[in-house]
């Protein structure tokens, strides 16, 4: 089986992830988990985008532009979220952004209760 794709960010980015669940828990609203999860990239050393501009092009022209909530080391894309279950459109969310940007690693994040879940994506 070949290596996962980052797989050491990854795991990094998955602790921070569940650090901030420890400490937080479960009932803020997701710009709370937004804040806190750039807090602890950036205090283990990240490089650590909020709210990156992603721009659609099509034959050379700008067609539309999205936000991802985190951009971690310029490679990996993550989408929070803080709802009760993840939905198809949360995924594809993610996915979009993926596309608009050529980045082929994703993580989207639940902050809700029992756990935070992250799911893996990679173009």
């Amino acid at each position: 089986m070949p290596p996962l794709m980052d797989e050491e960010l990854t795991y990094r980015i998955q602790g921070c992830v569940f650090e901030v669940f420890r400490q937080l828990g479960h009932g803020y609203l997701e710009k709370v988990y937004e804040n806190a999860l750039f807090h602890e990239l950036r205090t283990i050393g990240l490089d650590v985008r909020a709210q990156a501009s992603l721009c659609v092009h099509y034959k050379g022209q700008v067609v539309g532009e999205y936000f991802a909530d985190l951009l971690v080391e310029g490679r990996v894309l993550l989408e929070l979220k803080a709802q009760e279950k993840l939905a198809a459109i949360h995924e594809a969310q993610l996915l979009n952004y993926m596309k608009a940007s050529g980045i082929k690693l994703g993580l989207l994040v639940n902050f809700w209760h029992p756990k935070a879940e992250v799911r893996r994506f990679v173009l």
